[in-house]
């Protein structure tokens, strides 16, 4: 088989994925916002892209959900959890055609298998307080990053903050995803038309899914495991999803 046949089939298989991600991911967006004792709130997005062409991407939402039970998964363990949750999701949404591969010092985000490789991460860095938990992954390069982006600094975090003062035995768990400092070769190849019309909008949907599906507090396992108590962790820096929601400008809701 040809190498022009072979990218013809994976160019393919990639629509096909994306296709079932943004299906599954608008499914997930029509259903109840209450799900148990935990309450999602208004889904946020805030898109844009520089005039050099990289993208910063947040979604972010509160989950008012009980003390008692953020206070059961608010550890290093869980936050790995959250991590591969996110993964999880994404390989669900798109019925396993895209997954990730693990190593130990890196993350393959792959089309049904290498070498088809969408992004590659750069081992996750995780830092955690008593209020505030963050994971990061480093954007290495991969086929969905343009050249100017390839080991730079691009990276993937899920940022996720409590709230301070517990009111009658509930909490506000603040979360936001954010794609920063990223070059999509969608946009260098052809137009930033074409990037906002596609992986951006489905990017965004699939986010928004992930978010939704918090409230179940259904946590993958960790494929790691490396940290067991909070002090085991870095403390986070700088200010977190509340300070900074209020320091952007209007975000667009979704209904």
């Amino acid at each position: 088989m040809s190498i022009i046949v072979i990218d013809i089939l994976a160019v393919i298989a990639l629509i096909a994925a994306l296709w079932l991600a943004m299906v599954a991911a608008t499914r997930i967006l029509r259903s109840p916002r209450k799900v148990g004792n935990s309450y999602v709130g208004r889904l946020e997005d805030d898109t844009r892209i520089a005039p050099d062409g990289s993208v910063l991407s947040v979604q972010s939402a509160s989950v008012d959900m009980e003390t008692s039970e953020l206070d059961a998964i608010w550890t290093p363990t869980h936050l790995e959890q959250l991590a591969r949750t996110y993964w999880r999701f994404l390989s669900r949404c798109t019925l396993g055609l895209i997954r990730v591969v693990y190593t130990e010092e890196q993350r393959f985000v792959v089309l049904v298998a290498r070498p088809l490789t969408l992004l590659t991460f750069h081992e996750p860095e995780y830092l955690m307080d008593i209020e505030r938990g963050v994971v990061r992954w480093r954007i290495e390069r991969g086929l969905l990053v343009a050249s100017r982006g390839e080991d730079a600094d691009g990276y993937l975090e899920i940022d996720v903050e409590r709230s301070g003062s517990p009111r009658h035995g509930r909490s506000d768990l603040h979360v936001e995803v954010t794609v920063a400092n990223y070059y999509p070769r969608i946009a260098a190849a052809f137009t930033r038309w074409v990037y906002a019309a596609t992986q951006s909008r489905i990017h965004v949907l699939v986010t928004y899914g992930f978010l939704k599906s918090l409230a179940r507090l259904d946590l993958a396992p960790s494929r790691v495991g490396r940290f067991a108590a909070i002090g085991d962790v870095p403390d986070p820096e700088g200010p977190g999803p509340g300070e900074r929601r209020q320091s952007r400008s209007p975000a667009t809701p979704q209904p």
